[in-house]
């Protein structure tokens, strides 16, 4: 049963403007971290309180996050990780030294924001604070109050106007950016790394994914200009990936040493996050982190972030991705092209995304890929409506079936997909959560 306290704060915290199921726009007014600031100071600013890794991207940065914060636990230091969105629980985006915030302790950091928002909300000197900003400084005071020595923090959306963007980090990291959320970030790529460029800071360093060329121009060029070291991750460093026992083994030749990487993530995109990940560390090493190869090699053998081609069954083979993208798509096209030698059949894919995706990039690229597609509008205000879906996929000459919601769209892919057969949930973590809820008493 659910803490009547601690969903008497979900409510209190989703009563306000929750930008990830509300539309945005690109009006900087919406995005004002001086009421981030505000709220901190009025918290004794605990975003102060450990030293900050801060992760921005279009793809991978939660990944990338996850496997930071997994070897510095590993390593023995007192390590919070700060993601969005959730998959099924709120709690998900809070966690601690391997474990997530308790119900009872979000309740009680929750009861504590209470009088200092509604004071800033009233004046509202810089706008209100929305969701995702209260949220964020609750994650501080979180990992202040676990005497965190790390904290490793991913943006929500973006970065130079993220509410995360508060922080003042020993690190900062760039994960591949792609065309996304153009609504607010940009309709261009090089607009969109200007917004990801946003969190290096004045002479703090910054390891960067590979880029395409405009984005690597951008990231580049601010980085000269803030004096901050640049990085740069080179996939050619990675060998390929043997596929056992649930995960992918790969070599990586890093900065510092060579590393023998069984990592349980079985995306072939995860073995560029791994590669930043060893980077960032490898960078953080320099500046005096007592880290040994072997606490990277078992802190990444150990990291845990699900809903990123998650293998959930095996009769059919039913896996979960929450690719929301052409470019997300393309590395999950890939991911099942390395992971299956021959390609279960019949494949079908069940998706459903968000109603701002370019779900036309995305069809061109995965419906080639499967033998049946059933779509679905996930139990989510921003999620497409089916007539779109159904338009996106009409060029695929693939029989196009729909379900009213994830948990029927289930039963009808593996239907389709008989035992021998591959069901693929994909488009958004939504669904992907949606999915989890509905396999969760059965798994």
């Amino acid at each position: 049963m659910i803490n009547s306290d601690y969903q008497a704060a979900l409510d209190w915290l989703y009563g306000f403007v929750d930008f990830e199921v509300v539309s945005r726009s690109r009006d900087p007014g919406r995005f004002d971290l001086r009421r981030v600031a505000l709220l901190l100071d009025k918290t004794g600013n605990p975003h102060l309180n450990a030293r900050t890794v801060h992760i921005a991207g279009s793809k991978g940065k939660g990944s990338t996050a996850a496997m930071i914060y997994a070897v510095l636990c590993r390593a023995g230091y007192k390590t919070g990780l700060y993601t969005s969105p959730h998959l099924v629980e709120t709690t998900e985006r809070f966690k601690f030294n391997g474990t997530d915030i308790t119900p009872a302790e979000f309740a009680g950091l929750s009861a504590l924001l209470v009088s200092p928002v509604a004071a800033i909300n009233a004046e509202a000197r810089f706008g209100k604070l929305t969701t995702f900003e209260i949220m964020t400084v609750l994650a501080f005071m979180f990992f202040a109050g676990k005497g965190a020595e790390w904290q490793v923090i991913e943006t929500g959306l973006g970065g130079r106007l993220d509410a995360t963007n508060v922080v003042s980090p020993v690190l900062s990291v760039i994960t591949p950016v792609s065309l996304e959320h153009t609504e607010v970030l940009g309709s261009t790529l090089t607009e969109i790394a200007r917004e990801k460029a946003g969190i290096i800071k004045p002479g703090v360093p910054v390891v960067c994914a590979p880029q395409q060329p405009e984005a690597m121009a951008v990231i580049t060029a601010v980085a000269a200009d803030r004096n901050a070291s640049l990085v740069e991750v080179d996939p050619d460093d990675l060998t390929s990936s043997n596929y056992a026992s649930g995960g992918q083994n790969f070599r990586l030749k890093g900065r510092l040493a060579a590393y023998d990487i069984r990592l349980p993530l079985l995306g072939s995109y995860q073995r560029v996050n791994a590669a930043t990940a060893v980077t960032a560390l490898e960078v953080l090493v320099a500046q005096a982190l007592v880290l040994t190869g072997r606490d990277i090699e078992q802190g990444l053998t150990a990291v845990d972030w699900p809903g990123r081609f998650q293998v959930v069954g095996q009769q059919p083979w039913l896996i979960l991705d929450g690719a929301h993208s052409p470019a997300a798509a393309e590395e999950l096209k890939q991911s099942l092209q390395a992971f299956f030698s021959e390609r279960p059949r019949p494949a079908v894919l069940v998706v459903g995304v968000s109603s701002d995706k370019d779900i036309d990039g995305m069809a061109e690229i995965l419906g080639p890929e499967f033998d049946n597609i059933v779509i679905v509008r996930a139990d989510h205000p921003r999620a497409m409506e089916l007539g779109r879906l159904r338009d996106a996929f009409g060029n695929c000459n693939r029989v196009i079936y729909q379900a009213d919601n994830v948990g029927d769209a289930l039963q009808l892919g593996r239907s389709l997909a008989g035992a021998d057969g591959l069901v693929c949930v994909t488009g958004s973590l939504f669904v992907v959560g949606a999915a989890m809820r509905v396999l969760k008493p059965v798994a």
